[in-house]
């Protein structure tokens, strides 16, 4: 449990799975696992308990750039949570293959490379220079669901 005692020494806590809205269904899994590869799902940034996280708006706009970057960090916890639920160990991820980031961005805002490092900065910090770094996209969209800031989807490794 290599990457859980890493997330334990930055002082980081896996959220519990996201709460829905009322009324919302989601008829898709967090995670589906494939012979060798795991594929999480658009997740958005939580809280410890869930909830979605207080940050809530359009990057430059109701959200500054900061703020998104620590989203973007929230986000990457909260997949983690997930691959772990799926999969009962984070060391089971071999290597981080995929990254697919969105951007909820206000017009002219285009600074979001920088918005979801707050993301591959942790996964890199976490499972190092060999198997951290992935391909990536890094887009600006003029919505994202429930109006969070960030969402992101990523294709792993898995033995």
């Amino acid at each position: 449990m290599r990457i859980e005692r890493r997330l334990a020494e930055l002082g980081l806590e896996l959220p519990q799975p996201m709460q829905t809205p009322s009324g919302v269904a989601l008829p898709f899994p967090w995670v589906r696992l494939w012979p060798g590869r795991a594929f999480a799902s658009g997740h958005g940034p939580l809280q410890p308990d869930g909830s979605l996280t207080a940050t809530l708006g359009k990057v430059g706009a109701d959200v500054t750039e900061e703020q998104a970057y620590a989203a973007a960090r929230a986000t990457a916890l909260a997949m983690l949570a997930s691959l772990q639920r799926a999969l009962g160990d984070l060391d089971r991820v071999t290597g981080w293959l995929r990254v697919f980031g969105m951007v909820n961005t206000a017009p002219g805002f285009s600074r979001t490379p920088a918005v979801i490092n707050g993301f591959s900065d942790l996964i890199i910090d976490l499972w190092g220079p060999e198997a951290g770094p992935h391909a990536r996209s890094a887009i600006g969209v003029a919505a994202l669901p429930f109006d969070i800031p960030v969402e992101i989807e990523a294709e792993v490794a898995v033995d």
